[in-house]
């Protein structure tokens, strides 16, 4: 059954594409008698495509095709999606398009919910807590949910949402940060290099791979994870309405939906056709139509994605064995 939204749409396309393509054949067929009927049909037909392409706009503004936006957070969230001197995996998370695509929803009259697909292992803290705060921002209901993997860096962003919604197999929690360092003094030894030291201040250079690390180095680099661990817990038990103790027991485990559910770590089990239909409530609608909402990348960002992806290909089992799972050398922190 069509709905008076899309009557009206279609009925503004096609008196708009009756009047240009009116204008069109009165410019260039009718009138000069001059030009080749070829070239003036040509250039009528032209006019008649920009005239389609402005009414749909129109069509769109006053008659929106949906009212829920959708931002994807998948694969392991990075600052930039893997801009550093080694390629990193296609499928990372840009953390800044993501906190791009929900302002743009926020501003999009449009837009009265947010949904958050979150399938990911996790990542960054801080690029994680910018997402959070952008999915705050957003000034209407906002549900996050996972099919398979809501865990660390994704558990923090959902944190900033009203609901988490799961599948009974997904995989949810790990509330925790780590850090991570390659120690390579021994393989430096063998290969006869060495570590000389320029640095001011005592611990510029803690976690520096080509030396041992100091105890009271290696306490130091726990306190950040300490700190972030405490950040952590804090996000979670406010946003998600849990006991702070609770939230420290899990131990940073990982639980399968159902648990996580039984536990209150997750809202709701469901599909995603449940969750259109609880935010249909929420929106008072027979119905809700989602809009994916993707970054604005010009062209050459787009060709450069499309380098990566095949640098990636070529090169992380290489980067694999000589760099670990990261790109740094160095001390790296991600939840």
């Amino acid at each position: 059954m069509v709905s008076s939204e899309g009557i009206g749409r279609l009925a503004i396309v096609l008196v708009g594409a009756a009047a240009f393509a009116a204008i069109g054949v009165g410019l260039f067929v009718l009138f000069p008698e001059t030009l080749a009927d070829l070239l003036g049909v040509l250039a009528a037909l032209a006019v008649v495509a920009v005239g389609l392409r402005f009414s749909s706009s129109i069509a769109d503004s006053v008659f929106p095709g949906y009212d829920v936006a959708e931002v994807a957070v998948e694969g392991p969230i990075t600052r930039d999606g893997g801009g550093g001197p080694l390629p990193s995996s296609p499928r990372a998370t840009p953390a800044d398009d993501v906190v791009e695509q929900i302002d743009r929803a926020n501003e999009d009259g449009n837009a009265r919910a947010l949904l958050l697909k979150l399938n990911t292992p996790g990542g960054e803290v801080v690029p994680s807590d910018d997402i959070r705060l952008a999915a705050e921002r957003f000034d209407g209901p906002t549900i996050a949910y996972t099919n398979d993997v809501c865990a660390s860096g994704g558990y923090w962003i959902a944190s900033g949402c009203d609901e988490l919604w799961a599948r009974d197999g997904s995989i949810v929690g790990s509330i925790g940060v780590i850090g991570s360092r390659v120690n390579a003094s021994d393989f430096a030894d063998k290969v006869g290099l060495s570590y000389e030291r320029f640095a001011a201040g005592e611990y510029k250079d803690a976690g520096t791979p080509l030396k041992e690390l100091e105890e009271d180095e290696r306490a130091y680099l726990q306190g950040l994870i300490d700190d972030y661990y405490e950040t952590f817990v804090e996000r979670v038990s406010d946003g998600r309405d849990l006991d702070p103790e609770f939230v420290r027991d899990t131990e940073a485990r990982i639980y399968l939906g159902d648990d996580a559910y039984e536990l209150g770590l997750v809202d709701h089990l469901g599909t995603r056709r449940e969750i259109e239909t609880k935010l249909a409530d929420r929106l008072d609608t027979d119905e809700v139509t989602v809009e994916e909402f993707e970054p604005e990348r010009p062209l050459m960002a787009r060709v450069g994605a499309g380098a990566r992806s095949i640098a990636y290909a070529f090169g992380a089992g290489i980067a694999g064995v000589w760099f670990g799972e990261g790109r740094d050398s160095g001390f790296r922190l991600r939840s």
